[in-house]
């Protein structure tokens, strides 16, 4: 079965920055699309940036020129770099391999002074 679990998120002040982590089991994630994706309390699940299997990205206008995703194949791994974090990038944050419907349980990160 497929499992992805996220870590690395946490309480960051604004204008700090986070790296999230996804480690996959049951598949390989090379051959696959994968994204990130937050959802905001209150709000809709979004997709924020994904990087497909040749490494092309893609990102969401809210977060273009800060995050950057990327992907470790021989870990089987895929990573969010977020840079100059804002309030409103507070949100649980989700890996997905996008042709999949797994979901991990996410990871929480809080932007707040």
């Amino acid at each position: 079965q497929v499992q992805l679990v996220e870590s690395g998120g946490g309480l960051v002040q604004p204008g700090g920055s986070l790296r999230l982590s996804c480690v996959a089991s049951g598949t390989i994630l090379n051959v696959y699309d994968l994204g990130w994706y937050r959802q905001a309390p209150g709000k809709e699940r979004e997709l924020v940036a994904r990087i497909t299997s040749r490494r092309s990205t893609d990102y969401a206008d809210s977060v273009k020129g800060r995050f950057i995703i990327s992907r470790d194949n021989a870990k089987n791994a895929m990573y969010l770099q977020m840079n100059s974090l804002k309030p409103e990038d507070t949100a649980v944050y989700f890996c997905k391999i996008l042709i999949l419907s797994y979901w991990g349980k996410g990871t929480l990160v809080t932007v707040s002074s």
